[in-house]
């Protein structure tokens, strides 16, 4: 009896080719990101707190999808670069946190090196439209698209 013959190559995944894809995004938008002194972990919680002043680590956390541990040590990053300020804080009050003119200037330059990594998937041409993208992206989130 013969040995069957090996199973070809897999099928092409649009789920393995998604994922690959957003690894390289990734990465280009973090190499971005490091030129003005930042990465995608600080840039979102600098935006979550640009959004909405006084939020708390937790609220914060919740709001990333990451623990309050973690939160903590990217708030203390953004506190060290002096982007963060922890604000009510005192016996008895939890600690608000908001964001100082460093950390908006912080957040105004990763918004600039984003759209630079925006515009430059945008020439390679390859992109589907942002509604495209849009609908593609609340669909795998559970949600419906408007």
């Amino acid at each position: 009896m013969t040995d069957p013959a090996p199973p070809g190559p897999p099928a092409t995944s649009p789920a393995v080719l998604l994922v690959a894809l957003g690894r390289q995004v990734e990465t280009r938008l973090n190499r971005a990101l490091e030129t003005a002194g930042l990465s995608l972990r600080l840039m979102g919680a600098l935006g979550h707190l640009a959004r909405q002043p006084g939020l708390s680590y937790t609220e914060l956390a919740s709001r990333a999808r990451v623990t309050p541990q973690s939160m903590h040590a990217t708030v203390a990053s953004l506190i060290d670069a002096g982007a963060v300020a922890p604000a009510g804080t005192g016996r008895g009050r939890r600690a608000l946190l908001e964001v100082t003119p460093r950390g908006h200037r912080l957040l105004a330059a990763g918004q600039e090196a984003v759209a630079a990594v925006d515009a430059e998937l945008r020439e390679l041409g390859a992109l589907p439209t942002d509604q495209e993208l849009f609908r593609l992206t609340t669909a795998v989130a559970g949600r419906r698209p408007e």
